[in-house]
């Protein structure tokens, strides 16, 4: 009996686990401008308030990319993003709305 209940509870916590991690959206931001991103804000559509910057204090130069993992816990797809460029690069700051559990690419451009 006890090795049953042992067995029953390590499958549930095993479902828990594979669960929550399914909720993380993960895709691949490219930098297709001539600028450095400085910047990026995502939050769930219908959210009022930027949340903390993704890159923290890393920056995306012209060109490369950067896999992006939000794991916030949320169980929404559609997310709005904002991105920042380096002040004096004459690229204004961008809003886009995108399905991120659709998303596997995304790139910014000019």
């Amino acid at each position: 009996m006890k090795t049953r209940l042992v067995l029953t509870a390590l499958a549930v916590l095993a479902a828990t686990t594979i669960s929550a991690r399914a909720e993380d959206l993960v895709f691949k931001l490219k930098n297709n401008t001539s600028a450095v991103l400085t910047n990026f804000y995502t939050s769930p559509v219908g959210v009022n308030e930027w949340e903390d910057d993704v890159f923290g204090r890393q920056v995306l130069n012209p060109g490369e990319n950067i896999e992006i993992t939000i794991a916030d816990g949320r169980d929404v797809c559609k997310y709005d993003m904002r991105f920042e460029f380096e002040e004096g690069s004459g690229l204004d700051t961008t809003e886009d709305t995108q399905d991120l559990c659709e998303l596997g690419e995304y790139s910014i451009h000019e």
